[in-house]
């Protein structure tokens, strides 16, 4: 009988997946910096030259970038390569909006339901936090900012979800998201009611996650979003009413 030679492994290559796996899962973020060489060997455990081995490898494959005198990066592109020209179409046609409406009801649905089973203390401790930055910049009154802070909380619980491809999809299309928001709350500031249940929705999202009850948080994400979809389309039935009323007069004669 023969047997195939077990090889070992080479200890670049152990140090070249770790630091991919670190990459995929968001521990290192694109445009991050890391730690001085001798200061990331010692963390590892292993020698200076093998890790050098490792990096040169990722830079090879574009995922880090190296700046004389500045240290190594994980590239910023990251943050971009997996959007293309049709997300950037889309950002800017509004008949769209409900297209993306529907892939957001998806996908947060999910990035909640796993957010509640698997999110870590630290996990949580971050929710809270960026709900209480949305909660500030609730009070602020500036769309822009809201936006910004609402993503980030969407997004925080897409990071608690731990499963990659969600985690990436979501931040692929996180410009549109933030300006998909933008739209709604300018909108929005126009109804002294809407706002507020927001912010209650987004209340009752997180403590769904926080007490572990994952069908509640995936209901609470999806009655986030279906009230949002019924405002705006409430605000294109008006528009399509005033419109229609706007012909009516053309057509009379009315100035």
């Amino acid at each position: 009988m023969t047997y195939q030679t077990v090889k070992q492994p080479r200890l670049a290559d152990v140090i070249t997946e770790r630091l991919e796996s670190m990459i995929i899962e968001g521990s290192l973020q694109p445009g991050q910096r890391l730690p001085p060489e001798r200061e990331l060997a010692e963390r590892f455990g292993v020698s200076r030259p093998s890790l050098r081995e490792a990096i040169q490898k990722l830079a090879a494959r574009g995922l880090l970038t190296s700046r004389q005198g500045g240290g190594t990066f994980v590239t910023q592109e990251l943050n971009t390569r997996y959007s293309d020209p049709l997300l950037e179409m889309l950002a800017r046609h509004q008949e769209f909006h409900f297209d993306l409406l529907e892939f957001r009801d998806a996908m947060e649905g999910l990035s909640a339901y796993y957010a509640a089973l698997r999110s870590t203390p630290a996990d949580k401790a971050l929710l809270v936090q960026r709900f209480e930055e949305l909660e500030a910049s609730f009070a602020g009154r500036d769309p822009e900012q809201e936006a910004k802070a609402d993503a980030a909380f969407h997004l925080a619980i897409a990071e608690s979800a731990h499963n990659v491809l969600l985690l990436h999809t979501i931040r692929g299309i996180f410009h549109l998201l933030e300006k998909s928001i933008v739209d709604n709350l300018a909108y929005l500031f126009e109804k002294p009611d809407s706002r507020p249940r927001l912010m209650e929705q987004h209340r009752a999202l997180l403590e769904a996650i926080l007490a572990g009850d994952a069908e509640q948080a995936r209901e609470r994400a999806h009655e986030h979003l279906v009230f949002v979809e019924e405002g705006l389309l409430e605000l294109e039935r008006a528009e399509t009413r005033a419109q229609r009323a706007l012909r009516r007069a053309q057509a009379h004669g009315t100035p």
